[in-house]
């Protein structure tokens, strides 16, 4: 009866990051105890264009039905104030084919250095079921890399609550603390502690 009582549903975060699953298991398991167990799965999901928002639902729509089951995707965008938003959704792109510097070189002709990283949440509790999008934003300045240079864009980016100090540099906490997957994963959890029952019964019926 115990062993019942103690298998949670399974909730599958796509990604084959290690990284990004530490970042996200920890922001996840601090307090209380979610009652679902958090898993990951890499999953080759074909690359979407559109808006950030549109982006997100259809590829965690395509990763329920690739699972089979109950998935959060995440969608990470970095957006330059000088260039309207761009790179945005597709920072990952800019990053492999510039680096560091030509991120930094793209503003080189511009002296608002402003941007904000934004990330964007996608739950959904199986195939056919809603998909709820859970959006965190921070402010900061691209800035010429320092710290370690082994996660993405972080050596770029100094937030402005940092104190001075890029993502590379803050230390896991202080960075969850405020970072874009900090804020939308705080969201994401919230909802999901509120409304464990409604979820759970979503992942049994498949969502109607």
């Amino acid at each position: 009866m115990a062993a019942l009582a103690s298998k949670k549903p399974a909730l599958t975060f796509v990604t084959g990051n290690a990284k990004k699953l530490e970042e996200v298991t920890a922001i996840l398991n601090a307090g209380t105890p979610l009652p679902f167990a958090i898993g990951n799965r890499a999953l080759d999901l074909p690359e979407l264009q559109g808006e950030p928002e549109d982006i997100a639902r259809e590829k965690c729509v395509l990763a329920a039905a690739a699972a089979g089951g109950a998935v959060m995707c995440e969608d990470t965008l970095l957006c330059f104030d000088a260039l309207n938003g761009l790179p945005g959704p597709y920072i990952k792109w800019f990053l492999q084919k510039t680096g560091h510097a030509g991120l930094n070189n793209l503003l080189a002709a511009y002296d608002d250095k402003g941007a904000y990283a934004q990330c964007l949440f996608a739950l959904c509790a199986g195939p056919g079921a809603p998909v709820r999008l859970f959006d965190g934003r921070t402010r900061g300045a691209i800035v010429p890399a320092r710290g370690p240079t082994d996660f993405g864009w972080d050596p770029v980016f100094e937030p402005a609550e940092s104190g001075g100090l890029t993502y590379a540099e803050m230390d896991k906490a202080a960075k969850n603390a405020i970072s874009h997957r900090g804020r939308a994963l705080a969201q994401l959890r919230t909802w999901l502690a509120d409304h464990a029952a409604e979820f759970a019964d979503e992942m049994r019926g498949g969502g109607g």
